[in-house]
């Protein structure tokens, strides 16, 4: 559906995008991850024909999207992160204002509403300001303006950054259904279980996919292994291991991970440390590694070259 072909912009000295090749099948959900900067919001803008390319070209089912940039707007729909609702407007006017601005009579737009509000669970607030909404149904209503116009090819910038863990879970069931309806779906997120639901993942760094795959094809890639450790007193644990462990260590409520190549002699080494700064161990364990260990243990080895 969608095809990238040397893809390279520039600002400046900076190399946002730098010679991008891959494809986008019809009907899945390609995932891009990354830091802050990798370019993932100027490739979604270009494949978007916001934004023009200095070198490449990109096709959308076969069309190519410089030369056709009015055809292709017609076969996709690009949510930025920051969506242009007006707060001014209910629900229900939001949809029609963008349905009208894809040329759909309000006859047509309306033929739309029970699926649009079927989907998003928007209906019962229809006649709501877009300004009194939450975080998560504003995101929804910007997902739905975007697909008024049954798009094939749908972008999706960060679409669930800063929104509450139940909303995102509502919105990326939203994006099942849409997949089960044919639709394409890019979608840029910083949340790596995210990343884990697309059916292919690109990890973009420094303007390049250095790893593009299914997300356990990625996760099998990673050397070392992962030792995981429950303790009850999490913040001093986590300062003593920086300062006393080699390597890399996540921290998420009061469990460790910590990236060893030798289990055995890391398990003893971390018993020894906690024992010292008078920590409590609940359980200390090796653990499978999650798309998350992978991408940091690649970025590390990427920084090192």
């Amino acid at each position: 559906m969608i095809a990238v072909t040397g893809l390279t912009k520039r600002f400046g000295e900076m190399i946002a995008v730098d010679s991008l090749d891959f494809t986008v099948n019809k009907g899945e959900i390609f995932g891009i991850v990354g830091p802050d900067g990798s370019g993932k919001s100027t490739l979604l803008r270009m494949i978007s024909s916001i934004l023009i390319p200095d070198r490449g070209s990109i096709a959308i089912n076969g069309v190519d999207v410089q030369e056709n940039p009015f055809l292709i707007k017609e076969k996709l729909a690009y949510m930025p992160q920051r969506f242009g609702l007006y707060e001014d407007l209910t629900v229900e006017e939001n949809i029609f204002f963008f349905g009208r601005l894809f040329l759909l009579s309000r006859r047509d737009i309306r033929k739309r509403l029970d699926t649009l509000y079927g989907f998003s669970r928007l209906g019962p607030f229809n006649d709501r300001l877009a300004g009194k909404l939450s975080g998560g149904m504003k995101q929804k209503l910007g997902l739905v303006c975007s697909l008024v116009h049954t798009p094939e090819v749908l972008l999706l910038d960060e679409p669930t950054n800063g929104v509450d863990p139940v909303s995102r879970r509502e919105f990326w069931d939203i994006l099942y259904e849409l997949l089960g309806q044919g639709v394409t779906i890019v979608v840029t997120t910083a949340y790596l279980d995210e990343a884990e639901r697309s059916n292919r993942v690109a990890l973009m760094y420094r303007g390049r996919f250095i790893r593009l795959g299914k997300p356990k094809s990625i996760r099998n890639e990673m050397k070392q292994k992962m030792l995981q450790v429950v303790v009850n007193r999490p913040k001093i644990a986590e300062a003593a291991l920086k300062k006393h462990e080699g390597g890399k260590i996540i921290r998420t409520g009061n469990s460790i991970r910590i990236f060893t190549d030798t289990v055995q002699k890391t398990r003893r080494h971390i018993k020894q440390i906690l024992s010292n700064n008078r920590v409590g161990i609940i359980s200390i364990e090796e653990v499978p590694p999650r798309l998350e260990d992978s991408f940091i243990e690649i970025i590390t080895r990427e920084e090192a070259c």
